[in-house]
């Protein structure tokens, strides 16, 4: 048996996804003719009470569109260390942009309206580049899929508005938080300017995201999708996927966090375990005690059992439950845990 805890976007499309891929009506996305897309792109709007969607093959692709949009080269957009903007897509930031990031050391990713205060260089000071944009991350990946506050997004929100800068959200795995919170997705795109959501994270998805904000914003994301090189022709096959997804997948995250606690709590109580991050959603990170088992042989020891988890440096391990994990997997990691050492 083959269980893969690397990551939530390991899943396979399942038979009724595969169904209503099968059934898609398409034309060309490129002249915005394909009904599936455009039906997805209404969905997602709708859902968080935006004015127009965009859809992307990537997350990375609609996050690096945000930034473009909000931004111009040589300025500054603040972050956590951990963002995913700043550490997992390719240096886009500068690449694409020519922005550089301010990095605030918040806590598990999450950063206090204060902090981004302090970060904020003085306008009237051209020495330093411009400050124009707020980058946020829900739930936090590097943090250990941490759920913001959302009193404390309001907080950060008003400094926003103090001081001219625009607000984006990257909400990969914003449908994990929505869930475990319970909170109203409309709320969301009341508070953020741009708002980037995956469907190939949590939802068993094959590809894509989505970009949501004003139809200004978003009429403008389209060119800028395509001079990065993601104008898609009949992508609707992929959006039937993600319409099936929002309508089928999202109640049953909870179940993902279940595991989750579960698996943390075993973790917590073996003896070569020396801390398991807060579990809030799907995504467990903890770290051995090298003196007692080092992360190589434990990780080729489950690899004998055909588990698959990840590195992520510094001593650090992750695993990433998903709609793909079944319960008799589950019950074959936790026995192996237990059986280890």
């Amino acid at each position: 048996m083959e269980v893969n805890l690397i990551s939530d976007t390991v899943t396979k499309p399942s038979e009724g996804m595969l169904q209503a891929i099968m059934e898609a009506r398409v034309g060309d996305d490129v002249f915005k003719n394909d009904p599936s897309v455009n039906a997805l792109e209404a969905k997602v709007a709708d859902y968080f009470g935006m004015e127009a969607a965009l859809f992307f093959p990537s997350g990375t692709m609609a996050n690096q569109t945000a930034i473009k949009l909000h931004t111009q080269p040589g300025e500054q957009l603040i972050c956590d260390k951990y963002a995913h903007v700043y550490n997992y897509e390719g240096g886009g930031v500068s690449f694409n942009s020519g922005v550089s990031c301010k990095l605030v050391d918040g806590h598990r990713g999450m950063m206090t309206a204060s902090q981004v205060e302090e970060s904020i260089n003085p306008p009237d000071f051209y020495h330093s580049p411009l400050t124009t944009l707020v980058c946020i991350e829900n739930t936090t990946n590097k943090g250990g899929g941490a759920c913001w506050d959302f009193e404390a997004l309001k907080k950060i929100k008003k400094v926003c508005d103090a001081n001219g800068l625009q607000y984006h959200l990257d909400g990969a795995r914003l449908w994990n938080a929505l869930v475990a919170k319970n909170e109203d997705p409309k709320d969301y795109g009341q508070l953020f300017d741009t708002i980037s959501v995956c469907l190939s994270k949590g939802l068993g998805c094959p590809v894509g995201s989505v970009l949501v904000g004003n139809k200004e914003l978003i009429d403008k994301a389209v060119r800028v999708r395509k001079v990065l090189g993601g104008g898609m022709r009949q992508s609707g096959f992929l959006a039937a996927a993600g319409i099936y997804a929002l309508d089928n997948n999202i109640a049953r995250l909870s179940e993902d966090h279940e595991k989750a606690a579960e698996i943390g709590k075993v973790l917590s109580h073996l003896p070569y375990v020396k801390k398991v991050e807060p579990i809030e959603t799907n995504i467990i990170i903890f770290e051995l005690d090298e003196q007692k088992m080092s992360s190589e042989v434990f990780l080729d020891t489950l690899q004998q059992k055909q588990i698959s988890i990840i590195g992520m440096g510094q001593g650090k391990l992750r695993m990433v439950t998903h709609l793909d994990y079944t319960q008799i997997m589950h019950n074959h990691l936790l026995q192996t845990l237990k059986s280890i050492g």
